[in-house]
């Protein structure tokens, strides 16, 4: 499996999507920022129904959500079944929270190279004129 893109990849990308942006901001795979966009299409959604929408296989589909669990851009609800027993049903962080959270985290990353750029230089000995 491939590393997740990284902060760099959207510096080298002319015309990034929201989906290269969501997976280079919270270090996700592609397929999982895909997971989510199709989440927010079908709120609710058990790892099965999602894995056909996918069309990707159901262990896989499952990682991603784990993931996206993780990374707070997810949350899942138990609901009984009526013959006995429980799904998970999975629902994407709704837009305008994910959108803040992808801004909150660009600005930490700003700031942080802000800081390198202002610190460059400070640990070198002043020249002599």
């Amino acid at each position: 499996m491939s590393d997740p893109p990284e902060m760099e990849d959207l510096i080298d990308t002319d015309d990034p999507s929201f989906q290269h942006v969501m997976a280079c901001v919270f270090g996700i795979q592609k397929h999982e920022s895909r997971t989510y966009l199709r989440l927010l299409e079908n709120p609710g959604s058990t790892v099965e129904e999602l894995a056909g929408v996918l069309d990707r296989d159901r262990s896989n589909v499952n990682r991603s959500l784990t993931t996206l669990l993780d990374k707070g851009l997810a949350e899942r609800e138990r609901r009984l079944l009526d013959p006995g027993g429980y799904v998970y049903q999975y629902t994407a962080t709704p837009l305008p929270q994910a959108k803040e959270m992808l801004h909150a985290a660009l600005d930490e990353w700003v700031e942080t190279v802000h800081g390198r750029i202002d610190e460059f230089g400070d640990d070198e000995p002043d020249a002599e004129p």
